[in-house]
């Protein structure tokens, strides 16, 4: 089985490079490490990625015969998220960042993956709620790479959820807080 072990880490335009496959995946799929997938022709490959990269649409990987295979960002069911101002569209993604769930941040909307209980909690906070069929790149974490920028110099984003190395970092992640305090 061919095996996918790394990113190309140079621009796309830095070389003539010939991409000899598709591998089409939705994001939940490209967030894995260690994967089973199959490429456009069929043919099966095992993604064996360092832990924690993320795979975005237009990303090059190389592939264990040497081809370099891109990566393409399956359409999936998504909601879109409006609302009437930037202050309602702020705490829209505030609650969802709240609930830690990848979101999408555009010009003047969010994305986020379909789901019936954060489509009701959107609504009741005012947001004009669309469902459509799209490729889904949500926001890189605020502690992966790229943070407090959306893309890293290729032009993806970086990792969704990794805090580096938790043995140096003094901020407990899983025991944080999320209400108010007096």
């Amino acid at each position: 089985m061919l095996e996918i072990k790394a990113k190309l880490k140079i621009r796309r335009s830095a070389y003539k490079l010939e991409i000899r496959g598709r591998l089409k995946l939705p994001f939940d799929s490209r967030q894995k490490s260690r994967l089973h997938a199959k490429l456009e022709s069929g043919e099966e490959v095992a993604l064996v990625l360092p832990r924690g990269d993320v795979l975005r649409g237009g990303d090059l990987v190389t592939a264990s015969d040497g081809r370099v295979i891109e990566v393409v960002s399956q359409p999936e069911n998504l909601l879109n998220l409006e609302c009437e101002t930037p202050a309602a569209l702020a705490a829209v993604a505030y609650h969802l960042g709240n609930r830690h769930v990848p979101v999408e941040i555009g010009d003047g909307y969010l994305r986020i993956a379909a789901d019936h209980v954060l489509e009701d909690m959107a609504r009741k906070l005012g947001a004009r709620v669309t469902p459509l069929e799209a490729p889904f790149e949500p926001e890189a974490g605020a502690y992966g790479a790229g943070a407090g920028h959306r893309h890293d110099e290729m032009g993806h984003g970086g990792k969704i959820h990794e805090f580096g190395d938790a043995q140096n970092d003094d901020h407990d992640h899983h025991n944080h807080h999320h209400g108010h305090r007096k």
